[in-house]
């Protein structure tokens, strides 16, 4: 019998493959348990997850993407820490970003985000996402085999997103260049490495800081200058550099996590013959699959939160001070929650509840977009194919595949796919 508490989710590797035996182990005590090793509340319960991602008032989100790493800069003491958050909150990693922001600050910086992204712009778009996608599937089939995360998923969300923050053509090369590396990897997202840089996107902060100064200079009937002329909830126009960081965040992001659910998506196509077969006659079902996908094994494992005053989470008292790890991947398959959580079913009827896009006010903005290109790249693999199958040569046989997954502790997804086809 395998000692769960012994096992650092953290730093350890024993749980990267496989972490779901894991968080059934920590629910089946508590679903809000304290772990050993870095003193993370780790909440496992969907009530309890809902609970945190809703209550900003309680617990911060400077530490979303960080976690215990590298640690606070200064000890964290008595029972209302929030002067102390605010006061060190620029000397945390990534303090710039979306995610890491609590209210008023986020309230504004989202609102900026969502004139970016608004339903207009999305259907734009999703037009555009038919011809990226058949562009990219042609080099992925032409072979009758391919690695898809390279080949296909992380060229096509990049796309996508350049698309829709209106890169323009002439530039898309060298983004990709630039940032093909990065699905696959995992880049620094969920690192432990104390040296962690305080601004990894240096690239895209550049190339969207340099867009938007032209834009305001020269406005000019494009999407750039819907993001440079786009101002705050009061009318304000922001400083230059307000826009560049939600700019970069949504595309950093946005690919990321959505090469995690296309590949997680096609994984589960290619292992489950009847699963595809039944999605090739009923394309109605698309939609739901990829929810149940997103429930089953969501993209991001979880997110951090540091509380702020002395509260509970459940029955549990939680100090001031304390970093509470919300675990969307557990609270997804919460049998409180979900019927026989751990079978795959695309006809689950409450798919769509899970949290693998969060809640409350740091619901993923991108969630649409996210959606739509799945649901895109779907449809198209499915029209130009009758068959899609896992490369035993690659993964082993179906009874010992062999699988690589990121190794940390914010991501879930494969570092490689490889698959064949007939078409």
């Amino acid at each position: 019998m395998t000692d769960y508490e012994a096992l650092d989710f953290f730093r350890g590797e024993e749980l990267v493959a496989d972490p779901y035996p894991y968080y059934e182990a920590l629910r089946g005590k508590c679903p809000v348990h304290r772990e050993p090793h870095h003193d993370v509340m780790m909440v496992t319960g969907y009530d309890e997850a809902v609970g945190v991602f809703g209550d900003a008032e309680t617990f911060s989100s400077c530490i979303s993407v960080t976690g215990p790493f590298p640690g606070f800069p200064v000890p964290l003491e008595g029972d209302d820490v929030t002067g102390l958050i605010e006061k060190h909150r620029d000397e945390l990693p990534f303090n710039d970003q979306l995610p890491t922001l609590d209210p008023p600050a986020h309230t504004d910086h989202r609102a900026l985000l969502m004139r970016l992204i608004t339903p207009k712009r999305l259907k734009e778009n999703e037009a555009a996402m038919w011809r990226l996608c058949d562009g990219q599937l042609d080099a992925l089939l032409e072979g009758g085999s391919g690695e898809f995360i390279r080949q296909f998923a992380g060229p096509f969300t990049l796309l996508v997103i350049a698309d829709l923050l209106g890169v323009p053509e002439e530039d898309r090369d060298e983004f990709a260049a630039r940032l093909q590396g990065r699905p696959g990897s995992g880049g620094t997202i969920g690192s432990t490495d104390e040296a962690m840089s305080h601004n990894p996107l240096e690239f895209l902060y550049n190339q969207f800081g340099t867009y938007i100064q032209d834009r305001r200079r020269e406005p000019r009937a494009d999407v750039l200058t819907g993001l440079a002329t786009a101002t705050f909830p009061d009318g304000s126009l922001p400083d230059v550099i307000d826009v560049t960081r939600v700019a970069s965040n949504l595309f950093s992001a946005g690919q990321e996590t959505t090469v995690r659910l296309l590949s997680n998506a096609l994984k589960i196509i290619a292992e489950n013959p009847d699963l595809q077969a039944r999605l090739r006659r009923e394309r109605d079902r698309i939609p739901n699959f990829v929810e149940e996908v997103l429930r089953f094994e969501s993209p991001i494992k979880g997110d951090f939160r540091l509380s702020k005053v002395a509260t509970t989470i459940g029955d549990v008292p939680v100090p001031a001070g304390t970093t509470v790890m919300v675990l969307n991947g557990a609270a997804n398959r919460d049998p409180r929650q979900f019927d026989n959580p751990d079978t795959f079913d695309i006809t689950r009827p409450n798919a769509r509840r899970h949290v693998a896009f969060g809640r409350g006010i740091h619901t993923c903005p991108g969630a649409p977009l996210a959606r739509a290109e799945a649901r895109v790249a779907i449809e198209r693999l499915l029209d130009r194919t009758s068959d899609i199958r896992i490369s035993e040569e690659r993964h082993g046989p179906g009874d010992d595949r062999r699988y690589s997954y990121l190794p940390t502790f914010i991501l879930r997804g494969l570092t490689h796919l490889n698959l064949e086809f007939t078409v």
